[in-house]
């Protein structure tokens, strides 16, 4: 095999792992403003196969005119350097994105759709054209054709598997979403210089500028607010996380675009006046009271935990949260601890059935809103709660939803009386956006909370009060879910564009 081949291969390996490299990276870039939902994810991969596919036809005959290894490459460069340029404009783009997507009443499905479309869908075209290219510029007999198509394409296949992993489980986590572009960017940028002939040198400053922005720092994804300030920020194996602290210390964990607070601290305080409060208040509404062991289902910096660890230091805490780092930063910054705390870091689900405890308080606070785990919301998983519970055992959910909708509870609470019962699921309307829903085995939830009122420390009478006042029986309607069928995001996306038309 010559060089001249070897060059043009190494360009379509190159190629093949910086495109879907970019797709990974594309999607985490989108996360901070429009999360990380299957939708999110289906418009990523739709925009990307719509653009390789308009460069599959425009390469072909790009090729038929110019079947040049030098006409391939500034093909490459071209693409290389719009590729490098991502990054550093999506910030204040996307920005700008949401702010119209907010003004137009659009769902995140139209959002994340022109957002990754408008970034991403040029240089992608480009990159599409390069294997009809190459098979142009190395078929030199009608006889070969077959043998050389199908070679190069299996090295590109081949290169496209080699940058999703490098991205996923390498270069995101390690180096950030930011330069990740960049390293691919880079790496096409040399490949392409390699079949420019007597002009490398001269084009050999694209790479090398893009080399030098690798080195630039990061800085702050998203900035605060006001006095506010983000005090701690990572992308995570899972996520976008960033901590918030405002002037009188108190901390906020966000989570991809920022819709919902997933954690607050505030120091010497254990109350927060919001959803965290009513999932202690309720769990003090079983068989069992105070609680004599709880799992809590997405723990992520602990609020609730070290709220239990606080008031009933002997109540057994198995905290599971599936991003290590959300734990980490907990007990860096939000003083997750407590006498019988023991953390997790697993999915809730599989965690759930692989354990031999039985809870007298099981509490789900594993939904990312606006969007959640749909295998978190079926009657299987309901179920597999049922039997993990002690007798007299209850299950406490957090349903974040858009305000004024309640088709996301209906579901639910549909869903989790195919597991307790009809008469065994109540809810509790704690927030605007927060709707506390209780499954249990127990009778008369209510009675039971006011019976404890009196019971416990003066800040905590008023609050079970209260929550027993609102306790109702859970709303009719609303279909079953199941592990085969629970379109919960199409269903939470259809809410946040009724009430937005509203």
């Amino acid at each position: 095999m010559t060089r001249r081949s070897w060059a043009l291969e190494v360009l379509v390996f190159v190629v093949g792992a910086g495109t879907l490299g970019a797709e990974i990276a594309a999607a985490r870039l989108l996360a901070p403003w429009f999360g990380a939902s299957t939708i999110v994810w289906a418009n990523t991969i739709a925009i990307v196969l719509v653009a390789l596919s308009v460069g599959y036809a425009l390469g072909g005959r790009f090729a038929d005119k110019d079947p040049r290894p030098a006409g391939l490459a500034r093909i490459v460069l071209v693409a290389a350097a719009l590729l490098a340029v991502v990054p550093f404009v999506s910030g204040p783009f996307l920005r700008q994105a949401v702010k119209a997507v907010d003004q137009l009443s659009a769902a995140t499905f139209v959002g994340s759709l022109l957002g990754v479309g408008a970034l991403l869908a040029v240089p992608l075209l480009l990159l599409g054209m390069v294997s009809p290219y190459a098979v142009r510029l190395r078929v030199d007999r009608v006889d070969d054709a077959g043998r050389v198509a199908g070679r190069l394409y299996a090295i590109s296949t081949v290169g496209s598997l080699t940058g999703t992993f490098l991205a996923a489980l390498l270069l995101i986590p390690v180096a950030g979403t930011r330069r990740t572009f960049l390293i691919f960017a880079a790496a096409m940028a040399l490949a392409a210089v390699a079949n420019l002939g007597s002009r490398r040198v001269v084009a050999a400053v694209v790479p090398a500028t893009i080399l030098g922005l690798i080195a630039l720092p990061t800085g702050t994804v998203k900035g605060a607010t006001g006095a506010d300030r983000v005090i701690w920020e990572r992308e995570t194996e899972y996520q976008y996380a960033r901590v918030i602290e405002e002037p009188d210390g108190t901390r906020t964990l966000e989570l991809n675009e920022g819709h919902a607070i997933h954690s607050r601290y505030r120091p010497g305080e254990w109350l927060t006046d919001n959803y965290w409060d009513e999932l202690l208040a309720l769990s003090l509404s079983g068989g069992h009271a105070p609680p004599r062991s709880v799992a809590i289902l997405g723990n992520a910096a602990g609020t609730t935990a070290r709220a239990l660890g606080h008031y009933f230091p002997r109540t057994q805490v198995d905290a599971v949260e599936i991003d290590g780092e959300l734990t980490k930063v907990g007990r860096a910054l939000f003083d997750l601890t407590g006498p019988r705390l023991r953390t997790h870091t697993a999915d809730a689900r599989p965690w759930l059935q692989a354990t031999q405890g039985r809870y007298d308080v099981i509490m789900v606070d594993a939904y990312r809103q606006p969007y959640i785990p749909f295998y978190l919301a079926t009657r299987e998983f309901f179920t597999l709660v049922r039997e993990r519970l002690n007798p007299g055992g209850l299950v406490v959910v957090n349903v974040g939803h858009p305000e004024q909708s309640d088709a996301l509870e209906k579901v639910l609470t549909a869903t989790m009386r195919a597991a307790f019962g009809n008469g065994g699921v109540w809810r509790d309307p704690a927030e605007a956006t927060n709707t506390v829903l209780l499954g249990t085995l127990a009778t008369d939830p209510a009675g039971r909370l006011r019976d404890m009122a009196p019971r416990v420390e003066p800040e905590l009478n008023t609050l079970l009060e209260a929550t027993a006042d609102r306790l109702s029986p859970g709303l009719p309607g609303g279909r079953v879910y199941t592990d085969d069928v629970a379109p919960v995001e199409w269903l939470v996306d259809t809410s946040l564009a009724e009430v937005a038309r509203d």
